[in-house]
């Protein structure tokens, strides 16, 4: 099953009415016909309003919501609620609270506040869900299934102990098993009894926070296991959805570059990914485009849902800029780019108390129609209009795929050595950034994707290898194509035990290099490379060539000369293994990446455009779609390389003719 079948773009949001006197749902809706609003998240956090008691189900409000935005013609993507206990819940089932890093078990209060493990929640949220689908399956409005609200928080309770043994048991079978996994010869850690295996917490395992850890084995295990646990919970409310309802695709929204859980081992059961955007404060562009991309990698290529951004400024951060005039279009433009077949906002109404009152909003707390923000909503709705089902099922035609790995980003961040500085999303954003900024296409996948469709693979800060992922990026490069990686890569196996070789452990022979020994220094140390005109800090690994040629060197310290960056012929067709063993600032990481992709052709038409970004979809036909974002504040002054037809303005432009893009401008290019 996939997305849901749409005639355009759906557009929208998540729409609370419950927090609002009835009439001014009137407002709400005759605002939602002017801003072109055709689709509605609801019920997200309404489960104390249709289960008030325990044997008590009261869908009377809900109804009107529902039939309400049917009556006017809007679609609905329904939630199951159950992402927030309601309060008689955690009163009459304390156990459902969960019991935090340092052992407190909760009372009632926030949100995400369940524990996974909690018969007793998984009953009565699987009970809703079910209750939900009997009642709205062949309503006529219902586009899409929403289950919980971005997953995530962790539980240390006796349930989830019990639970965590039992998924030990289903993995390793036996202790002597899990003993040699989790190396328990060292400090005297090997069990004879699964139950003295305990939680890794702040008061067993860890020290100084949940990254500081004795045993990285226990601590990779139960971020696992989770994982596991939460998606439990979706399986079982998507179950019980699919008794009533066999037909309505079924999701649940995503963060992103969410650390918690791995999102790899969850897409199997989504009939299609969504997420909800909310970049970092001053994050480039390439930031919420790389996390754009993890999301389409998820359902192998498939186009994803939007279903969160704002339509101005965020809530519930130190400090909450307010996007500038322009911004919003183009952000939605870049995620449509990237592979958005709907774009949805949190929230369409402000609510007008608690810790999202000042959380932009579609329609702030007074209702107006006249704010610069609901104009550019609106705007923004009648381009989308226009757009029709011009893009809907697109796919990207990349070569190029950077590998996403939730097991080496736990791993690596979770190590005592080299250096606690090198963050993993750091260190892959800059080589995402250099491969957009250089006009590639890429392809955002998990290590263990077919890798033949591709003539690059980036694998920065692959710590962790598991399965058969070296010998498959030697092939990549035995048929003529290049694998780079970087310092910190092949040093660990699937159980965080350190390989018994040499460093990079099975990527050596693609690499040809051996490393012996590294050092890593504090931040304001700055190593220069000199071939590159570049700079290096945090870690410098001392490479000794073992058939790769050096391409740029070190220059200072007592390795002063010694290779920074090598490259390595690897087989009879062309291919080479190229090994980063440094952390490059991004100057350094553009040049390099800039010669992988010339390699193959791959440099984008408009790579010497700074602040340009380009991507592009091919449509179900076959038609080719070239998206323009112009991410600088002054025009690009850009020549068309073929012939097309902008599709927001029916411009059409030939060879060799001047293409303007204004500040933050789009353009949708159907190329001829």
């Amino acid at each position: 099953m996939t997305a849901p079948r749409t005639p355009k773009i759906p557009y929208g949001g998540d729409y609370n009415p419950e927090q609002w006197p009835e009439p001014t749902w009137d407002d709400d809706h005759r605002l939602f016909t002017q801003a072109g609003i055709d689709t509605l998240t609801i019920g997200v956090f309404s489960w104390s309003l249709t289960q008030p008691a325990p044997d008590t189900y009261d869908f009377t409000v809900l109804d009107r919501i529902v039939g309400r935005a049917a009556a006017e013609g809007r679609r609905i993507c329904l939630a199951t609620g159950t992402a927030a206990l309601p309060p008689w819940l955690a009163k009459s089932h304390p156990e459902v609270n969960r019991t935090d890093f340092e052992g407190r078990r909760h009372r009632y209060g926030q949100r995400h506040n369940f524990c996974p493990s909690s018969p007793a929640y998984r009953g009565h949220a699987t009970a809703m869900a079910a209750r939900l689908a009997e009642r709205y399956a062949d309503h006529p409005a219902l586009l899409a299934w929403h289950i919980n609200n971005e997953y995530g928080g962790a539980c240390y309770c006796d349930l989830c102990a019990e639970a965590f043994r039992e998924w030990l048991r289903d993995r390793y079978g036996t202790l002597d098993a899990l003993n040699d996994a989790w190396w328990t010869t060292f400090w005297s850690h090997r069990y004879t009894d699964w139950a003295g295996i305990e939680p890794p917490n702040a008061l067993t395992e860890h020290w100084r926070g949940p990254d500081h850890t004795a045993f990285q084995g226990i601590t990779l295990d139960y971020f696992r296991f989770t994982t596991d646990a939460l998606l439990g919970c979706f399986l079982a409310e998507k179950e019980a959805i699919r008794r009533h309802d066999a037909a309505t695709p079924v999701t649940t929204n995503f963060m992103g570059m969410f650390r918690p859980l791995d999102y790899h081992r969850w897409a199997p059961h989504l009939d299609f990914a969504s997420w909800d955007s909310y970049p970092p404060l001053d994050a480039p562009p390439t930031w919420p485009a790389l996390a754009h991309d993890l999301m389409r990698g998820l359902k192998d290529g498939a186009p994803f849902w939007l279903m969160e951004q704002t339509p101005s400024t965020t809530a519930c951060r130190d400090v909450n800029p307010l996007r500038r005039p322009g911004e919003l279009r183009l952000a939605t433009f870049q995620a449509i780019a990237h592979g958005a077949d709907a774009a949805l906002y949190f929230q369409m109404r402000a609510s007008r108390g608690a810790c999202e009152k000042y959380h932009g909003a579609v329609i702030g707390h007074a209702g107006r129609a006249d704010t610069r923000v609901f104009r550019e909503v609106a705007d923004l709705g009648r381009e989308l209009v226009l757009l029709g089902d011009a893009t809907l099922g697109a796919r990207t035609p990349a070569r190029t795929a950077l590998l996403f790995d939730w097991d080496s980003w736990w791993a690596l961040e979770i190590s005592d050595g080299p250096s606690r500085l090198v963050r993993y999303q750091d260190v892959l954003h800059t080589y995402y950034r250099a491969a957009r900024a250089a006009g590639a296409d890429v392809d955002v996948v998990p290590v263990t994707a077919d890798l033949t469709p591709y003539d690059v693979v980036l694998a920065p800060v692959l710590h962790m290898i598991k399965g058969d992922l070296a010998e498959r990026l030697e092939a990549v490069a035995a048929r003529g194509g290049t694998v780079l990686t970087t310092f910190l890569s092949g040093r660990v196996d699937e159980h965080d035990r350190a390989f018994p070789t040499d460093v990079p452990g099975p990527l050596a022979p693609l690499m040809g290099v051996r490393v012996d020994e590294w050092d890593a220094r504090p931040p304001e140390f700055v190593q220069p490379v000199p071939e590159l005109t570049a700079k290096a800090r945090l870690v410098f690994e001392i490479v000794l060539p073992r058939g790769a040629e050096p391409v740029a060197t070190y220059g200072a310290d007592f390795y002063a000369g010694t290779p920074a960056v090598t490259r390595n012929r690897f087989g009879g067709s062309g291919g080479e293994g190229w090994y980063v063993a440094t952390a490059l600032d991004q100057p350094g990481v553009d040049e390099v990446v800039r010669r992988v992709l010339a390699r193959h052709d791959l440099l984008g038409p408009y790579a010497e455009h700074l602040g340009l970004e380009t991507a592009t979809r091919v449509t179900p036909d076959g038609t080719r779609l070239l998206f323009l974002l112009n991410h600088a504040p002054e025009p690009a002054r850009l020549t068309a390389r073929t012939p097309a037809t902008d599709l927001l303005t029916g411009k059409r432009v030939e060879e060799g003719e001047p293409l303007t893009l204004d500040p933050l401008g789009t353009a949708v290019l159907r190329l001829q």
